[in-house]
């Protein structure tokens, strides 16, 4: 039946009630089965994103509830959580004192949107954001993900720069967020699509410095240079700390503002608070996400140099040109960022992003030099890791890569996919892949992880690939017509 495209003017003599529409309630939510799931998911939210789930046989699982590591599916299997949300699940599921401060905020009756007056709570996660922060870095804007916290990074360094210098540099494989602003230096056809973008954007080569330099010297209308420190959808490519130092120094000989999004990598992943830090060097702006909200909420930040911020917002004409928006700021999301940042350090789990990553590091590196035929390369820092696998024609006897080769750039990510649902199906393990190289397996677990759980990963990676190709790829296709 269409839905009327009108709506009845209401009369003096004649107002009709409001029908409740055909809604459901919290607890059906919450038995829905699958096929149900399936339905509304296909009807309401995306169809096309269905279609990759049924290929890795994600869609057969319904997740009942989750804690530390594990979530646990409909038929109470524990799946080891090896993906951590793209970086989102420093504390792992429900960490029972995020729970517990987010419990108390709400028995007490304290206020979330006070917009009006000055929160005690924003103010106070702010502070605790500088603490953390190196530098000069002490002015925050609070918003409620990446794309925000980057559209805000965005917009205080090009008011800085000021209108002699528009144009902003960003990096091939770049991304920042799904936001029209950000999607502009967003290096990504898949996301950037047909809009309309801004074109005040200069790409250049990820990790080459000579490139930088070339380009500041050459063009004086450049302000602002914004680079993921780690680029997690580019494959987990990292940069070295030689790169970092010498783009502080021409940043600084050059006045260009350097952006530094850590939205992924930051929060302690790479095993400092900011991935910057390991190469002793501080940005001019940077960006918090994910990990942020404690698992439990949707907080970013942006934290700007002082000297910055004053200067594209420090007056009282100035001052409410990028005021928080409605949510940033809420009162029971920053409880949870601020009890989280305190647990980040309380339970050491930044020491144990670097401890517990090279331990992962060298496991991984073990079963590149047991499957060399499969593996092309480990890399990552912290809890941060990519796991790159050769194109599917390497992986095949020498006679037969001449005929596969020409299908490499079609089955780029097969492999990573089929090794996925394998670990998903048979072994009850997790892990996430990238966006630009699919060849590649993103890890990036939660910070609680311990030895015993990498050791289970590792165990399941080997018996996947201890199959061999043939039979990961016959497996795989069973599981397709099952």
């Amino acid at each position: 039946m269409n839905k009327p495209t009108t709506l009845p003017k209401d009369t003096p003599d004649m107002i009709e009630p409001i029908k409740r529409p055909d809604l459901l309630t919290v607890e059906e939510a919450k038995v829905m089965t699958l096929s149900r799931m399936t339905e509304l998911f296909t009807k309401h939210l995306n169809p096309g994103q269905l279609h990759f789930m049924k290929l890795l046989g994600f869609h057969k699982i319904k997740i009942e509830h989750a804690e530390g590591m594990y979530y646990y599916d409909q038929n109470g299997r524990a799946i080891l959580d090896f993906f951590g949300g793209f970086g989102s699940l420093a504390f792992g599921h429900n960490h029972p004192r995020i729970v517990a401060a987010r419990k108390q905020f709400q028995d007490e009756r304290r206020q979330e949107i006070a917009i009006a007056f000055m929160s005690q709570y924003a103010s106070a996660l702010a502070h605790n954001l500088a603490a953390c922060s190196p530098g000069d870095l002490d002015m925050v804007f609070l918003g409620s993900s990446g794309s925000e916290a980057m559209e805000a990074a965005i917009k205080v360094a090009e008011r800085a720069a000021g209108p002699k210098r528009p144009k902003i540099v960003y990096a091939e494989n770049s991304f920042h967020g799904k936001t029209k602003g950000v999607l502009s230096i967003t290096d990504g056809q898949l996301y950037r699509g047909d809009f309309k973008l801004v074109d005040n954007t200069v790409r250049i080569p990820f990790g080459d410095i000579d490139a930088v330099e070339n380009l500041f010297r050459s063009d004086p209308e450049i302000g602002v240079i914004v680079l993921e420190t780690i680029q997690g959808g580019g494959g987990i490519i990292s940069a070295p700390n030689a790169y970092w130092q010498k783009l502080r120094a021409l940043c600084d000989q050059y006045g260009v503002l350097w952006v530094a999004d850590e939205v992924q990598c930051g929060f302690g992943r790479s095993g400092r608070f900011y991935a910057f830090e390991h190469a002793g060097v501080v940005p001019d702006v940077t960006a918090l996400a994910k990990s942020l909200g404690g698992g439990k909420a949707a907080v970013g930040a942006m934290i700007a140099r002082r000297e910055v911020y004053m200067k594209a917002y420090g007056t009282p004409k100035t001052a409410m040109i990028h005021a928080m928006a409605t949510f940033g700021g809420i009162g029971e999301a920053c409880v949870t960022a601020i009890e989280a940042i305190n647990i980040l350090y309380d339970e050491h789990l930044i020491d144990n992003a670097a401890e517990t990553g090279n331990y992962l590091l060298e496991q991984l590196e073990g079963l590149k030099a047991k499957y060399p035929a499969m593996i092309k390369d480990v890399r990552g820092q912290g809890l941060m890791i990519g796991l790159e696998f050769h194109d599917f024609s390497k992986t095949v006897p020498v006679v037969l890569r001449p005929v596969l080769a020409i299908l490499d750039d079609k089955l780029k990510g097969s492999l990573p996919g089929f090794i996925g649902s394998h670990l998903l199906r048979d072994h009850g393990v997790l892990v996430a892949f990238t966006e630009y190289n699919r060849n590649v397996v993103r890890l990036e677990p939660p910070l609680i992880c311990q030895h015993e759980n990498v050791d289970r990963f590792i165990a399941a990676l080997d018996e996947v690939l201890s199959r061999g190709i043939v039979r990961i790829v016959k497996d795989f296709v069973k599981a397709q017509v099952k």
